[in-house]
């Protein structure tokens, strides 16, 4: 199951993109974006972002 960034709860302080190099980035609206699902989910998924803004996509 893939992952998102919760918009409204990204605060774009960048901590995913140290825990995880390439695997988010932070876009022009100053929020984190995934670029790479499966090395997020092998950083660790949900657990990449303290505050909770990466969530798994529900289907």
């Amino acid at each position: 199951m893939p992952y998102r960034i919760n918009k409204q709860k990204c605060i774009g302080c960048r901590i995913c993109t140290m825990n995880c190099p390439g695997a988010t980035k932070i876009g022009a609206d100053g929020k984190a974006e995934i670029i790479d699902q499966k090395k997020l989910e092998a950083c660790g998924g949900e657990s990449v972002c303290p505050i909770g803004a990466i969530e798994r996509e529900k289907q």
